[in-house]
């Protein structure tokens, strides 16, 4: 048992509520997309083009966790639990997918704002051998905040509105938040000198942003589209049950909270590198097997790209951490998810051509290959276990 004290418990107590209620709202639209398409009568393309849409927002997520490299971690991530709930609430009363897309772009700014903070934080505060267990513990709220939503989803489907007005509780959070989070002390201690983004510019971290950058851009290529089409498709293409949906997605989020910790121990204990490398390969390949192979080759792939990607979340979040000055941290998580994003919307879009032709599975099977690329990327970049974080 990892022993932390008052401090750190503080931290992990409230920025993983923040974390909590940004997966909830963001799980909502994955787990209710066959229902809102319904809605909508939306086919593959506007789906395709809502999911683009939406990756847009973590591009305007940048200036404001570079804003918390600045002026701390705390305040902002209170900012963004009020941002994303508000943007909640008024996704309940969305009139058409054109104006769900634009409140969701607005929602997933404030999410991106609040993980990528959550997770500078959680790194600076956590004892050194134990930071990729502190990750995992940030992932496993994360997991809690969508499991609420899998709860609560199959007991008011189709009325996915429900779920979207559910979610606007964080308001009442955000002013607890912004009172009882800890500042982080790392950070405190830091001298700051001028734009981060201009420092992340400067050797080294400059080819560490570009090596991380092409490897999001490269995963999020297959997991982009796969996330967030993949409800869809159990619905359109093996009519599973809103029911029998939710009943895979709580089995991946069983084997995803053994996976969190799994992969925490995993890397404190045997570095970044190796880990990072095969977990990553391992997920981008079983994300393509599972939309090719009928029902049952679509549920044991799910969990297997489930339990691959939830090993290495804690993986990759300490050693992307560590990679970085405490100065830029912030806005380097960020930036990062701005490149998973672009990838994201390259999958989409390439997707959307290539289903008509080919089939929506057979699409995200054949870009799953060239997002294998991805972890080779890795192999340039250093071990940094347990290494001081650079200030």
């Amino acid at each position: 048992m990892v022993q932390l004290d008052s401090q750190q418990w503080r931290t992990l107590v409230w920025a993983g509520l923040a974390v909590v209620l940004s997966a909830f709202g963001g799980s909502v639209l994955i787990l209710a997309l066959p229902a809102v398409a319904a809605d909508f009568h939306a086919g593959v393309p506007a789906i395709a083009n809502l999911g683009s849409g939406l990756a847009v927002g973590t591009l305007f997520a940048l200036p404001l966790a570079s804003l918390a490299d600045h002026i701390g971690r705390r305040r902002l991530i209170a900012i963004g639990v009020a941002g994303f709930s508000i943007a909640n609430f008024a996704s309940t009363f969305a009139p058409s997918i054109v104006a769900l897309a634009v409140l969701r772009v607005v929602a997933v700014c404030f999410e991106a704002l609040v993980g990528s903070v959550s997770t500078a934080l959680i790194i600076e505060e956590a004892p050194a051998s134990h930071r990729g267990q502190a990750v995992s513990m940030l992932a496993i709220l994360s997991g809690a905040g969508l499991l609420i939503a899998i709860v609560v989803y199959p007991i008011v489907a189709p009325h996915w509105r429900y779920l979207f007005a559910l979610s606007s509780g964080g308001v009442v959070a955000a002013p607890l938040i912004w009172r009882y989070l800890p500042e982080g002390r790392a950070w405190a201690r830091v001298r700051l000198s001028g734009s981060a983004l201009r420092l992340l510019m400067t050797p080294p971290w400059r080819r560490r942003v570009a090596i991380l950058a092409g490897q999001g851009v490269l995963v999020s290529l297959a997991l982009g589209p796969a996330g967030l089409l993949y409800t869809f498709f159990a619905s359109s293409a093996l009519r599973m049950s809103p029911a029998a949906i939710s009943l895979l997605i709580f089995a991946s989020g069983v084997v995803a909270l053994v996976s969190y910790l799994a992969g925490g121990w995993l890397t404190d204990r045997f570095g970044r590198r190796g880990p990072g490398v095969v977990l990553t390969a391992i997920q981008t390949a079983f994300v393509g097997v599972g939309f090719v192979t009928g029902t049952i080759g679509f549920i044991a792939g799910n969990l297997l790209w489930s339990s691959a990607a939830s090993a290495a979340t804690p993986v990759m979040g300490a050693w992307s951490g560590e990679l970085y000055p405490t100065r830029a941290r912030a806005t380097a998580e960020s930036a990062l998810g701005i490149f998973g994003s672009a990838g994201g919307i390259a999958g989409l879009q390439v997707v959307s051509r290539l289903s008509p032709a080919v089939g929506l599975g057979r699409a995200l099977a054949l870009i799953s290959l060239v997002a294998l690329g991805g972890a080779l990327l890795l192999l340039a970049l250093p071990e940094t276990s347990q290494a001081p974080l650079p200030e």
